[in-house]
């Protein structure tokens, strides 16, 4: 017992690091694979549906295009450039080497991706780019790029760019972050739009908001399971039936009512989305009287769900 205890003691001395496994290499090296294909989406959607029409929805990708309209430089190397003084602020504010050695490699491949399918695609597809609708381009624009936005945030990297000053922002000021990227984005969308038109500008910030939806989802997922609490005076009965037909774990404890002050039971579970309607079933044969609420949960591990190893294998 006492030499176990002493290498827990060495171990946590050490900094707590588990020995390196080849699980853990392979785990490191899906992440890297996931930050390049995340990023070529990203330079896809970018070059395909956002550059040949100008649409320019925030970030620093926004300002390459309005800068490349005057100066005609690569979008792709403007970007990168665009991008280094951002890294040095993000580097002293926001996690320095960790932060900026994966915001340098997915800017960097976004980077390089964006100018060959800029040079390159009018020739590997024969009608470039692939639709003249200005609301179809925003929408496939914002979806894919979106989605590899997420795949990136899922790899625990960033492109950098605006967001980096909004992160600041954000920890200086206090504010929302979601408000704080919508200034940053949106000063580049106006620029756009005082460039290129007011129409451009109005499809740059449609194409904003499907970008954030899209990644939200891929870095979170579909959310598949629910939580359902149920407020009763016959706590067993709502138990017994949820536990027998939902085959569900269920936890209960003593309420008391903020306006009667009456002793009552809260009684909670959490179920896959299927299993919702037969929820509301179970607990309204239990207890008619119950007060039922169902809420959304991103993600549920343990028993009946993830398991809870697949959290300490990353």
């Amino acid at each position: 017992m006492k030499q176990v205890l002493n290498k827990r003691i060495s171990s946590l001395r050490q900094g707590g690091k588990r020995p390196l496994s080849w699980k853990r290499v392979w785990y490191q090296i899906r992440l890297n694979l996931l930050m390049i294909v995340g990023a070529c989406l990203v330079a896809f959607a970018y070059a395909m549906f956002q550059v040949p029409y100008n649409i320019a929805a925030g970030g620093v990708s926004g300002i390459s295009i309005i800068v490349n309209h005057f100066m005609g430089w690569p979008v792709g190397l403007l970007y990168w450039l665009l991008n280094l003084p951002l890294l040095v602020l993000g580097f002293f504010y926001l996690g320095r080497w960790d932060f900026l050695l994966r915001t340098l490699v997915a800017s960097t491949i976004f980077s390089i991706a964006t100018d060959l399918f800029v040079v390159y695609m009018p020739h590997w597809l024969s009608q470039y780019p692939l639709t003249d609708d200005l609301l179809l381009s925003t929408i496939y624009g914002g979806i894919v790029g979106g989605i590899g936005g997420g795949l990136i945030y899922r790899a625990g990297g960033t492109m950098g760019g605006t967001g980096i000053i909004g992160r600041i922002i954000q920890m200086k000021t206090g504010q929302p972050l979601s408000q704080v990227y919508f200034y940053t984005d949106g000063l580049t969308i106006i620029l756009a739009g005082l460039v290129f038109g007011w129409n451009i500008a109005l499809y740059g910030f449609l194409m904003l908001f499907l970008n954030g939806l899209a990644s939200d989802y891929t870095l979170e997922g579909p959310s598949s399971a629910r939580t359902a609490t149920i407020i009763t005076n016959h706590p067993q009965a709502v138990i017994d039936e949820l536990m027998v037909h939902l085959h569900r774990g269920v936890s209960y404890w003593e309420v008391t009512g903020g306006f009667t002050g009456q002793k009552r039971y809260l009684v909670q579970t959490t179920v896959t989305r299927p299993q919702v309607a037969e929820v509301k079933q179970v607990v309204a044969r239990a207890d008619p009287q119950a007060f039922l609420t169902i809420g959304v949960s991103h993600e549920a591990m343990g028993a009946g769900f993830t398991p809870m190893q697949a959290s300490l294998d990353k």
